[in-house]
């Protein structure tokens, strides 16, 4: 693939996750209290939710600064994907193991059930892999 191209390829999912990543770090900050109160409730990880209300929309939004940089970009893909796995992982083990399910992400993705959640999900690790594999590629020269 030419450079171009797998250079525009990573940029498109380097802001998709940009843009994912801010819109949910700004929901969970603007909706702090309730964002708490949600996972306070969640299975599995209601003895950490007070680190987690601040952690994961942090970690969102330190996330979108490296991949906002061309020298960071790849530290920001592995950061992604990472943080979309624990996502993913999560959601599984909700849907697999919870007593009950609780209450979704706030703003637009609320309106996805956990199932399009897991979907939505594993598209965004699909895509970080495809940008880190494309990222750390070799470019070979042509003659």
């Amino acid at each position: 693939m030419k450079n171009i191209q797998k250079g525009v390829i990573t940029e498109v999912i380097a802001y998709l996750f940009i843009l994912l990543f801010l819109y949910a770090a700004t929901s969970k900050i603007v909706t702090y209290n309730t964002f708490h109160l949600e996972i306070s409730k969640s299975p599995f990880i209601t003895d950490y939710a007070r680190i987690l209300a601040w952690l994961v929309p942090a970690l969102e939004v330190i996330i979108s600064i490296l991949l906002l940089r061309n020298r960071t970009v790849l530290y920001g893909l592995y950061g992604a994907t990472a943080l979309m796995w624990v996502f993913t992982v999560y959601i599984l083990a909700i849907l697999n193991f919870a007593d009950h399910i609780p209450c979704s992400c706030g703003g637009v993705l609320a309106q996805m059930s956990w199932s399009h959640h897991l979907v939505f999900n594993l598209f965004f690790v699909l895509l970080g892999f495809t940008g880190i594999l494309l990222k750390s590629t070799p470019n070979k020269k042509t003659l």
